[in-house]
């Protein structure tokens, strides 16, 4: 009686990682609602999965006792004659212009107006103005909306059918209804991001971040994107249209797995969940919403799946073309582990394949009911034109920035052969721009091989930085570019040559071209200095970050990631708890940088020691060529890395290498700094 008593149960699937809280009831109740939620969270169910009850919670909430006594007292505080607390009543805060018991002046639309104050729990329907109350805020409904409290303890807030609004003409954007939708779609794609995060499972996605997604137009175009990593959202339009081109028959609650990177796809870790988006009744998908997942382990030679010094895609884990992980809101979980376990060298972690999977899922179903909120309250075909024109507007943009730009050429060496060259022709007038990679290096015998996929990405990514305005990243971009790459060079292979370094490292390189031949920023480190590390049972990935190239304006930062990838690294907390290792030291590399009139930033030094035996690999670049500076700017400092080992002894390592490691012995790994720009005036 002194209170209120709520119980709560923690329910999961068995055998996965998210926990749903529901109110106690009677079993058949409690099901429902769990998988209510799990819809809604997720986007499907699994009624022949067993349902855990992982925990049970009872929460109580009272007055605090107090030391006054008697009559008055008792009063004072809401006691009644029994000296027991009387029903707690909620502390109404409103505006400091309350003109009268129950009212408030409100200002709104230009007017100033009396408005009732209207207590949450009394809500039915209500129009405005008012002012709801509630116990944790107060929503201010101003005249021409109306309130609606539903069943679940929302407050629906819509416009009352006496207000006109304006009709969203077609023929040509708005350029305030423009930016407006460029915020809206990049929303989408943040919405998205945020439940991938928040329903993730494995370090690599939920800590590291290392993870896309993205909004697409009905032909695979990309419309808009949250801040995640460039190297993938300049290329999942190509996985979005593999999906569709492999599957003429869509549904909704369809959604595929894709990490064919001569489809689409980037490098086989890197797996692309794709989900349709339909108007009301139509039996053709208008949008799409993918979302792209770097998973730790997908199989292939070395835990980890980034093996140094893979030949062949086989050895690089298990090819998902574009096969269905759920269809009719089911998840497909015995075919997808189907999948998960062909091929010579199978996933090591299906269970967090799968789990990861569900939460891309899930991510996918945040972005699909953003869009269809933005249909139902515009209209499909307003949806659909300020798609085009975002991308028109983006166009434009980059059109205007190349008319700044002149014809150049770059040259960048790789460690380990091949060479990346570009000739840069712009076409000021007509605002276009010719890439022209076909001089770059044969496909190589090593895993340094990017699909054509990789250059448009990192051809996306430079023009967009070379915009002044506030667009979001989208294909539009490209409209202006032409891309040559030659068949047969390390910049368009052929299956089944490997490829897991093109994504990291090769993408890095060609950005450097770019911005060499445009004559814009020096090169960066160059590397992405993929660190990974496990077993059989744990497996573990990493980035590093190194320096950042100068510019004519300013100089290059120290310790970032650089371009093409936006991930960050495993809090130390959560990485020691998780695996046999200790983080003894994460530093700035002081004096990296290359010197010049902008000095470049310095890298990063990193030494973890092992707790157990595992097998360790690096691969990485620019350690026998060292990022160049430009405009007479000096070059930084290469990587280095050396195995500390337990029993003393030191040991060089390459800037590719795979090592047993053993209890006690420590991996120092330090990075490149970037580049130079400008001469310093002589003394």
């Amino acid at each position: 009686d002194d209170g209120a008593l709520t119980r709560t149960l923690r329910l999961r699937y068995d055998g996965a990682d998210a926990e749903l809280p529901t109110a106690l009831g009677p079993l058949a109740e409690v099901k429902v609602a769990f998988e209510t939620a799990h819809r809604r969270l997720f986007g499907f169910v699994e009624p022949d999965r067993t349902i855990v009850i992982a925990s049970v919670e009872a929460e109580t909430t009272a007055l605090p006792p107090s030391p006054l006594s008697g009559e008055k007292d008792r009063e004072a505080i809401g006691m009644g004659e029994s000296g027991r607390p009387s029903p707690p009543v909620r502390p109404t805060a409103v505006h400091p212009s309350q003109v009268g018991e129950g009212e408030v002046l409100m200002f709104a639309h230009g007017e100033t107006t009396t408005a009732p104050i209207v207590a949450a729990e009394t809500l039915t329907t209500l129009d405005g103005p008012a002012l709801i109350v509630r116990p944790d805020t107060q929503i201010a409904l101003p005249l021409g909306w109306r309130a609606v409290a539903e069943a679940d303890g929302l407050i629906r807030l819509t416009r009352a059918g006496g207000v006109q609004t304006r009709a969203i003409a077609l023929d040509r954007p708005d350029p305030i209804t423009l930016e407006l939708f460029n915020r809206r779609f990049m929303g989408v794609a943040e919405a998205m991001g945020a439940a991938l995060e928040r329903t993730a499972h494995s370090v690599n996605i939920k800590e590291r971040l290392d993870f896309s997604c993205a909004l697409f137009d009905e032909g695979g175009g990309l419309v808009a994107n949250a801040p995640h990593m460039p190297v993938h959202l300049g290329s999942m339009g190509a996985s979005v249209r593999a999906v569709r081109d492999r599957h003429p028959t869509l549904k909704p609650g369809d959604a595929f797995a894709l990490n064919n990177p001569y489809a689409g796809g980037t490098h086989l870790p890197d797996i692309t969940v794709v989900m349709p988006v339909f108007m009301p009744g139509a039996q053709t998908a208008a949008f799409y919403v993918a979302a792209r997942g770097h998973h730790a382990d997908v199989g292939g030679v070395q835990p980890g799946s980034m093996p140094p010094f893979s030949k062949t895609i086989d050895e690089e884990g298990v090819m998902l073309d574009a096969i269905p992980i759920m269809r009719g809101g089911g998840f497909l979980e015995a075919d997808t582990r189907a999948a998960l376990a062909t091929g010579r060298w199978p996933s090591r972690a299906p269970d967090r394949n799968i789990a990861d999977l569900k939460a891309q899922i899930a991510a996918c179903q945040a972005g699909a009911a953003a869009v269809a909120g933005m249909i139902d309250g515009f209209g499909g075909d307003v949806v659909a034109a300020y798609m085009t024109f975002v991308q028109q507007n983006a166009t434009a943009s980059v059109r205007r920035a190349i008319g700044k730009l002149s014809n150049g050429e770059a040259r960048v060496p790789m460690d380990g052969g091949g060479q990346i060259v570009v000739v840069t022709t712009v076409d000021a007038e007509a605002g276009e721009a010719t890439l022209d990679f076909r001089q770059s290096a044969d496909q190589l015998p090593s895993n340094f091989n990017a699909p054509s996929a990789i250059v448009d990405a990192a051809a996306l990514y430079v023009f967009r930085t070379l915009v002044d305005d506030d667009i979001p990243l989208n294909s539009g971009c490209l409209a202006p570019l032409n891309i040559l790459t030659r068949p047969g060079s390390m910049l368009a292979p052929a299956s089944p040559a490997a490829v897991v370094a093109g994504n990291v490292e090769t993408s890095q390189h060609v950005v450097d071209a770019l911005y060499a031949a445009l004559g814009v920023m020096a090169n960066a480190q160059g590397s992405m200095n993929n660190f990974t590390f496990g077993d059989e049972t744990r497996q573990y990935y990493e980035t590093l970050c190194g320096g950042a190239g100068a510019t004519a304006d300013a100089d290059g930062a120290s310790a970032v990631h650089t371009h093409m990838t936006n991930s960050r690294l495993t809090d130390p907390e959560i990485l020691e708890r998780r695996f046999p290792v200790r983080v003894e030291t994460y530093a700035i590399r002081r004096g990296s940088g290359g010197d010049g009139l902008r000095r470049g930033g310095d890298g990063a030094v990193r030494r973890i020691r092992f707790l157990a035996p595992m097998e360790a690999a690096l691969l990485s670049t620019r350690r026998d060529h060292a990022p160049q500076g430009i405009a007479g700017g000096g070059p930084a400092l290469a990587g280095e890395q050396r195995l500390f080992g337990a029993d003393g002894a030191v040991k060089e390592l390459p800037g590719c290498f795979s090592v047993t490691v053993q209890l006690g012995d420590v991996i120092e790994i330090k990075t490149p700094g970037g580049g130079g720009f400008g001469s310093r005036p002589a003394s």
